[in-house]
């Protein structure tokens, strides 16, 4: 007998799951994907100032730099005031020495009453270094910068009488600081239209105590106390050796800006219009560097900037007391 047969059931087939295709995945080496980020949210209405961590620096950093901006300006203006300003009396003193000379060569040389500024003497004091400095007429700040100044209503150095020579001690040249070194016997020599007239010093003074001297030609030479912070003026006196020279002309009486230690108050609204000038002009640099090429427009304004600065500097040095 034959064994029965058996007929073979057909298998269903087996479909992978989900765990498997991720066990197959895992087992290829290849990373499960990253989650997705979850949506930041902001909170509702204005950030507050805490949440604002540079605002304090950026102050600070503005309040730093005004501060090193106007140190700079003062340290500039001491520069300009007790440097630069010599190298401008030089300048105006080398143009009055040749405006003099010539018109000491051709005799037309002031011997009475003279325009504001105008030249009218040479001075030359040995003892103290001072040579060939030209006296202008007046005594204001803007005379005493460009040379030692005439006070308008004495006489002219070398006429009979008593001539007053102001000069600065720290600025502009300071043609006077070495004043107080002169002592009793010193010569101080002038030139002016009328010829040379020598004058020997013999007498000193200060503040509320001037020169009590009766003699009748003299010279009086008149400067601060301090170059720092002057308070009161300091005198020289020295009498005419010789004949005097006659007067010449009426004299002018003088201003309250002739007197020693006087400020020049008309230096205030150039002053001002400089200043107004020198403010647009850093203001339309700072908008061009902005909107054009900084090395260009740093090149351009910097001469513009300097001339501008230079003007401020000048009329506010005028205002300092005329003898300092």
């Amino acid at each position: 007998m034959s064994a029965p047969t058996t007929s073979p059931v057909a298998a269903d087939p087996v479909e992978p799951s989900e765990p498997v295709q991720g066990a197959a995945s895992s087992s290829a080496g290849s990373p499960p994907a990253d989650p997705a980020p979850a949506a930041e949210t902001r909170p509702a209405g204005p950030i507050p100032d805490v949440a604002r961590p540079g605002r304090g620096l950026r102050v600070a950093r503005a309040v730093a730099t005004s501060a090193c901006l106007v140190s700079g300006l003062f340290l500039g203006f001491g520069v300009y005031a007790f440097g630069l300003t010599g190298l401008q009396e030089q300048h105006s003193q080398a143009n009055l020495y040749r405006e003099l000379d010539d018109q000491l060569s051709q005799a037309t040389a002031p011997t009475g009453p003279a325009a504001d500024g105008a030249p009218l003497a040479i001075v030359d004091i040995p003892a103290i270094g001072l040579h060939r400095a030209v006296a202008v007429e007046g005594t204001t700040g803007a005379d005493l910068a460009r040379g030692p100044g005439h006070l308008r209503d004495t006489v002219l150095p070398g006429q009979d009488g008593v001539s007053v020579l102001l000069g600065r001690r720290a600025t502009f040249g300071a043609p006077f600081a070495r004043l107080t070194d002169l002592r009793v016997g010193d010569k101080i020599n002038v030139t002016t239209g009328q010829g040379q007239f020598s004058y020997t010093v013999n007498a000193f003074g200060q503040g509320d105590q001037p020169v009590q001297d009766t003699f009748k030609d003299r010279l009086l030479l008149v400067t601060g106390d301090s170059t720092w912070i002057p308070t009161h003026a300091i005198y020289v006196g020295a009498r005419l050796d010789g004949t005097p020279a006659p007067r010449s002309g009426q004299r002018v009486a003088r201003g309250d800006l002739d007197k020693p230690l006087a400020s020049d108050t008309d230096a205030w609204s150039p002053l001002q219009l400089w200043a107004l000038a020198l403010a647009f002009a850093v203001a339309l640099t700072v908008w061009l560097v902005s909107v054009w090429n900084r090395r260009a427009v740093y090149l351009s304004a910097a001469p513009v900037l300097a001339a501008l600065l230079w003007c401020v500097y000048e009329n506010a040095a005028l205002l300092l007391p005329n003898l300092y």
